[in-house]
């Protein structure tokens, strides 16, 4: 065979696309193809064929020659980073991705308040959280009015938030009114004076958002109750509650009166004054004292709140009378404990909701609303400690001899110390403005938690700052499990219980150290005080995540009109 016949084209699918058609000038010229295109193979240049069962190479990415990868006869053999393991399926393929921290299991039953299953799916991602069965309470069938649901939501995360609620309650009870509404993907925001939601109905959908700002912050645990009703009764899906009629019962909750009038309020703040000095040592004439010392400053309190003032001059004003009225005694040579009246007269004024809403947003990651928590109770103390340095320099500087180093007496009686430990957890409720059905259960409280601190102090001599935090522990454990059984916020059973734990006594021995130059002693007992307070919060707040967890209280087959939850 010679070389043009070599070069001859095998079959029709080997000619060029640049080759010219068979008709055209370029025609055979003694029975050779006469080359046309710049891309056909020269003259004397022989490629080479391909074999019968080997292909021809032709990319970059081929396999070359000589280099042979064995493959197994069933499955690909398991080694590689890129092939699955032998004990992969395709029905029970794991998920994409898992984060470093793993992906906690989570259980969501009907037998739990809708607090516990709303703050469990805050927790979840949004993509994991479970979708609410469709609703149609608003009347519409297009759907609920995203921007009035979200403005109802942050209307009642105002009021409760307003009322002294911690930042992942407020949180779980605006996911809880979205919800109730069709609206699961949606995202609340809470910070200390400030209320944001977003809702976004689907990937390719902009999202809804709204704000709302709590300029004005009051103590009413009735109202508080109120609203954990309302969102109790949204949450429930045989109980249907449209928009216009949530709407009506929100606005009958902000025009409610308080339960008790202005002068049970000042007489309740007198109870709790000289309550608190009979459980330092006080006797009668140091109780009247006391409340006396406190009504007076309740009533000056109140009048610089109706010019105006601000909370910090509110409590600098309302610390001076008991302060007065000790110093007085001492200066007169009454036969009395003026330090018992004086401290006395703090526990009505130490900030303990405050301190405990604080402590709680941070230890369950809120953190700056509970640095804004802990920075308002700061301005607090530094308000009272304004008020009663300020009569004290003036009462050591007239000659009143007051001694910082003086060590309060307890009673031997300790009927007579739980005695005056209930009524002080009973003004201490009045003043925060609870259900009269409360005030018994958080009075009985109070006194569990006396009790313990008593026997684990005084009788079995462990130190204050120990014993305080298992007393607050079971007043946050008794106030969760009586909330979970009402399906009700659980401030109103735990606050008011901790006011016989509050470190009045630490807080002024302090303070006269400080009036009389003694600042090593001022600060340690201060610092004292802090550790007590701190021990507080954290035991209330310990004691409630315990029943969280291990107790299951509030079923709901014990729930009114044998209410449940959808979805779960």
């Amino acid at each position: 065979m010679t070389d043009a016949e070599d070069r001859k084209p095998r079959s029709d699918e080997a000619r060029s696309a640049f080759a010219a058609p068979s008709g055209s000038l370029g025609a055979a010229v003694d029975g050779d193809m006469s080359t046309t295109s710049e891309f056909a193979i020269p003259d004397g240049l022989a490629v080479p064929r391909a074999t019968g069962s080997e292909s021809e190479t032709t990319s970059e990415f081929a396999l070359p020659r000589g280099l042979d990868v064995p493959h197994a006869p069933g499955a690909e053999p398991e080694g590689s980073a890129f092939t699955p393991p032998s004990t992969y399926s395709a029905r029970q393929a794991p998920t994409a991705f898992t984060p470093p921290s793993g992906i906690p299991q989570v259980s969501l039953t009907k037998d739990v308040p809708w607090q516990d299953r709303m703050r469990t799916m805050l927790r979840m991602p949004v993509t994991e959280r479970p979708a609410p069965e469709p609703v149609q309470r608003s009347g519409d069938e297009a759907g609920p009015a995203v921007p009035r649901v979200l403005d109802l939501t942050l209307r009642i995360g105002e009021l409760l938030l307003a009322g002294g609620e911690g930042a992942e309650d407020v949180e779980a009870a605006m996911f809880a009114v979205c919800r109730s509404y069709g609206l699961d993907r949606c995202e609340p925001n809470v910070t200390f004076t400030l209320l944001a939601i977003s809702y976004q109905p689907s990937l390719v959908d902009d999202p809804v958002t709204a704000s709302r700002t709590v300029r004005r912050r009051g103590t009413d645990y009735t109202r508080l109750a109120a609203v954990y009703q309302l969102v109790d009764d949204l949450s429930d899906d045989e109980t249907a509650v449209s928009l216009e009629e949530a709407y009506r019962r929100l606005a009958e909750i902000r025009r409610n009166r308080h339960p008790y009038p202005g002068w049970a309020l000042t007489g309740a703040s007198g109870l709790l004054a000289g309550a608190a000095s009979v459980l330092v040592g006080g006797d009668l004439i140091v109780f009247v004292a006391a409340a006396l010392g406190a009504m007076l400053g309740d009533r000056l309190a109140w009048l610089c709140a109706g010019r105006g003032l601000p909370e910090f001059y509110q409590f600098t004003v309302a610390a001076m009378p008991p302060a007065a009225i000790g110093v007085a005694l001492t200066l007169g040579h009454v036969d009395v404990k003026a330090s018992a009246v004086i401290t006395g007269g703090l526990f009505a004024l130490l900030p303990g909701r405050a301190l405990v809403a604080g402590v709680q947003d941070g230890l369950t990651g809120f953190y700056i609303t509970a640095s804004a928590r802990l920075l308002e109770v700061l301005y607090f103390f530094v308000g009272i400690v304004a008020g009663v340095l300020t009569v004290l320099y003036f009462g050591v500087q007239l000659g009143a001899r007051l001694n910082p180093d003086a060590k309060l007496g307890v009673s031997d009686q300790p009927v007579l110390l739980i005695g005056a430990s209930m009524l002080l957890s009973l003004a201490f409720a009045v003043l925060l403005q609870q259900e009269r059905s409360t005030v018994v259960w958080v009075t009985l409280n109070g006194g569990v938690a006396w009790v313990v601190y008593g026997a684990m102090h005084y009788a079995g001599g462990i130190s204050p700052v120990a014993s305080t935090a298992a007393a607050a522990g079971l007043v946050g454990l008794f106030g969760q499990l009586l909330s979970r059984y009402q399906f009700a916020s659980a401030l109103p059973y735990t606050t008011a219980a901790i006011g016989p734990l509050l470190p009045g006594s630490a807080t002024y021995f302090g303070l006269l150290a400080i009036a009389q130059n003694e600042i090593d002693e001022g600060l340690v007992s201060l610092s004292k005080a802090v550790a007590l307070a701190m021990a507080i919060a954290i035991g209330v707040n310990l004691g409630s995540e315990i029943s969280r967890m291990f107790l299951r209280i509030g079923s709901a087959e014990k729930r009114r009109a044998a209410k449940r939850t959808r979805g779960f």
